[in-house]
């Protein structure tokens, strides 16, 4: 089975399109400007079918002047279409290639690609509350812990969404997708949700070690939960030597901070906590 695309035509190519068909294409001469056809065009977003039924439109509502001719007007076509429906299926593939193309844009930090796209999607119709959740996912996926006001940002922006709603809301929309496309980038976080999803599929009967256990009852204690827990707070550097891996995960690696905004600092914290083990722990 052979998959045919069909890409829309250019602009150029329906004005050409709507231009013979004025002069071939209907019983009475039209006269039709080409900023008139330019416009069908543009309301026909690439679809030739949908051009020619626009113009039809035209024909079948205009009005014959004294000489025989049919004159399409600007006026004419504002009463046949009204204000333009922007093309935008928020259950097909548009929802999913615009919210596509604003986070990418983001991600590449193009802040206007990234207004432009947001704009776009909220003047077809977009529910405001689904691009401030998809703005919270990205907030963690691709900045994370390299700026950590980008999330408490677009928390504030979506509450206000909630708030407020459109139009209004689009001006907070704007700012938190600014602020997104210039914010550090970094996916640790992201990537250490990854890491570790393997690790938890595989080790889901992995027993918690006794001395992290909640010994809460007299027969816990008896079973050896919580002894020899080392509170931190305790501690000369605030670390123990103590061991809070399931033992079968000793060693195992998820978070792996990049040299990216605010995470400079959490990596400087990580190696030194690391250099402190490697000093102080049991070989």
């Amino acid at each position: 089975m052979k998959v045919f695309v069909l890409k829309q035509l250019t602009k150029e190519q329906l004005v050409e399109l709507l231009d013979r068909a004025c002069r071939v294409g209907f019983e009475k001469e039209l006269t039709a400007s080409k900023t008139l056809l330019e416009q069908i065009a543009i309301f026909s977003d690439g679809d030739a079918r949908n051009a020619l039924n626009t113009l039809e439109m035209l024909v079948d509502n205009g009005n014959v002047s004294q000489d025989g001719t049919l004159e399409l007007s600007d006026d004419l076509l504002s009463q046949v279409l009204g204000e333009k429906t922007l093309k935008y299926d928020k259950n097909g593939e548009d929802h999913y290639d615009l919210i596509s193309a604003l986070h990418k844009s983001m991600r590449n930090s193009d802040v206007d690609a990234a207004i432009y796209w947001l704009n776009r999607m909220l003047a077809g119709g977009e529910d405001p509350l689904y691009i401030a959740r998809r703005l919270l996912r990205f907030a963690s996926e691709d900045i994370g812990l390299a700026d950590n006001n980008a999330l408490n940002l677009v928390v504030n922006v979506f509450q206000t969404c909630q708030f407020i709603g459109m139009p209004e809301c689009n001006v907070h929309l704007t700012q938190a997708v600014i602020y997104l496309s210039l914010a550090p980038k970094s996916n640790a976080v992201y990537k250490a949700t990854t890491r570790v999803a393997k690790d938890v599929k595989q080790t889901l009967n992995e027993p918690v070690p006794l001395q992290i256990r909640n010994g809460t009852t007299k027969l816990m204690k008896e079973l050896g939960y919580g002894k020899g827990y080392e509170l931190a707070h305790f501690a000369k550097d605030k670390l123990t030597t103590m061991q809070t891996m399931p033992d079968n995960l000793v060693g195992h690696t998820y978070y792996l901070p990049t040299e990216q905004g605010n995470e400079i600092r959490f990596k400087q914290r990580l190696e030194q906590i690391k250099a402190w083990h490697q000093k102080h722990d049991k070989s």
